[in-house]
């Protein structure tokens, strides 16, 4: 769009040629996500998306939508943006697939202080392979310069997916009940939720984030902006193969407010503490400040990105079923008749 150029707007702070060169630095990473059902390319004015209907009685739309939080926050005092819309992504997908649906398609939105192609360009990259683990389509998005409301190097990521399932195969909590086994599907850290406290506990603002920890093995920089794990495809797995009960993806709240959204009055989800494979970044923030435990299981995953309930009888195939997919995951508990919908034992 050679013609398109505004000197006014350009001294207003906007660059719209900043902005066609972001589309075009990106569209390689966009491409790599297509799949069968998209109809438009990158430029449109909308994204179309056919979806198929075959084997569906009646197809129902499931939508989420999310950010990533000040994890972006890390992201830009490290200067490494390439990983964070794996994080926004698995915050929308992650969510979606808990009531058995399977993603077909993501949007996302930067707002952005001054727009640098090469960011935005990382930015999208990011979006695109969070997009290809989840086996859904990149097919629309926007980048909104925001000069004078936002600082140069700050931006703002977040974005939307909509999935599909047959209502007949919606996870419906009614069907939980006693004996039935929790399992664990490990998470790869903090993920993407609790990163006010974190920021607070680790000063990072004021901390060398590329030194080497040896606990951790890599940086604490490394460390803090590890991805979200993307669940869709092992769980969608698990789903044809297991009699599944209940799926809650554990973030913002952590086990007392995510857990419990997938049992119905009455049952209680009996989570055994000692059976927890909890990262040592989790002891090395709760240390740091003393923070009380009830707190750190309210506010972090604790290890467990996703959780799944499933009928005792189904619960070797499902970890098989995981396993086969490289999720090692594990009994934590139980259902249990209870008042209390979380107990930690």
């Amino acid at each position: 769009m050679d013609h398109s150029h505004s000197a006014s707007y350009a001294a207003a702070g906007v660059n719209i040629e900043a902005g066609y060169e972001g589309v075009r630095l990106m569209k390689q990473h966009v491409e790599r996500t297509f799949i069968p059902g998209v109809v438009s390319e990158i430029g449109g004015f909308g994204g179309l998306f056919a979806p198929a209907l075959e084997g569906l009685r009646e197809p129902v739309l499931v939508s989420g939508t999310d950010g990533v939080g000040t994890k972006q926050r890390i992201a830009q005092l490290v200067g490494k943006h390439d990983t964070v819309g794996i994080d926004c992504v698995a915050m929308c997908v992650n969510d979606i697939v808990c009531c058995g649906a399977k993603p077909l398609f993501f949007l996302d939105y930067i707002a952005i202080g001054k727009n640098d192609p090469e960011k935005v360009a990382g930015l999208v990259s990011g979006v695109a392979e969070g997009c290809v683990q989840a086996g859904c389509a990149l097919i629309g998005g926007e980048t909104a310069e925001h000069p004078g409301t936002m600082q140069p190097d700050d931006y703002d990521l977040a974005g939307f997916s909509v999935g599909i399932v047959d209502k007949t195969k919606i996870l419906n909590k009614a069907s939980v009940c006693p004996g039935d086994v929790l399992l664990a599907l490990p998470s790869s850290g903090i993920h993407s939720n609790g990163f006010s406290l974190v920021r607070k506990v680790f000063d990072v603002e004021n901390t060398d984030l590329g030194r080497e920890i040896p606990e951790l093995g890599m940086s604490l920089g490394e460390a803090l902006l590890t991805p979200t794990c993307i669940y869709v495809k092992p769980v969608l797995a698990v789903l044809e193969a297991a009699e599944v009960h209940g799926i809650s993806h554990i973030t913002g709240g952590g086990f007392y407010e995510n857990i419990p959204r997938s049992i119905p009055d009455g049952l209680c989800a009996a989570v055994e503490k000692a059976a927890l494979r909890t990262p040592v970044i989790f002891s090395m923030i709760q240390n740091a400040e003393n923070i009380p435990e009830r707190d750190m299981f309210n506010t972090f995953n604790m290890g467990v990105g996703m959780s799944l309930i499933v009928s005792r009888e189904s619960a070797d195939c499902a970890l098989k079923t995981l396993a086969s997919h490289g999720i090692d995951a594990y009994p934590i508990g139980e259902i249990r008749k209870g008042e209390e919908k979380l107990c930690l034992l």
